[in-house]
């Protein structure tokens, strides 16, 4: 059976940010609870003697890339775009014990979500293959990253 499933799995995230040189309300430090699903696809593993028979991705696997490359980073940290003057500002909480998450872009969805797309993909086992992934900022607002369309 060569059929291609696609598995999702949705993560929560508490993050900062500021928008520098914006115009509107987002130039000021302010935070959203993430939501960001994560869609693999490949072939359900067939061998019956195989510990993850019939997976795609154990869950749990798929849970440990994520955790570790995004949201453990990025939880209840201020995410700052250091290559703007917004470096002061990271320095200055980071000194005062806030957990700051340095880029070198606008932190944006589309910015982040973009961010997000390598650093899980460099992790995913070689049999499989980052399909697309939902970030959203808000129940209304959200970007999207779709493997097709890179």
């Amino acid at each position: 059976m060569d059929k291609n499933v696609r598995v999702t799995k949705q993560f929560k995230f508490e993050t900062g940010h500021a928008l520098y040189g914006y115009d509107g309300l987002c130039k000021n430090v302010h935070g959203h609870s993430y939501k960001l699903d994560v869609t693999v696809i490949g072939q359900p593993i067939n061998d019956s003697k195989h510990v993850k028979n019939g997976m795609v991705i154990d869950f749990g696997d798929l849970k440990t890339i994520v955790n570790q490359e995004i949201v453990h980073p990025f939880d209840h940290s201020t995410v700052l775009n250091v290559s703007s003057p917004h470096k002061e500002i990271a320095d200055e909480m980071e000194s005062r014990g806030h957990k700051i998450h340095r880029v070198n872009y606008q932190p944006t969805s589309e910015m982040m979500i973009l961010d997000f797309a390598v650093k899980i993909q460099v992790k995913l086992p070689k049999h499989l293959k980052l399909f697309s992934l939902k970030l959203r900022e808000t129940d209304t607002a959200f970007a999207e990253w779709y493997a097709q369309d890179q």
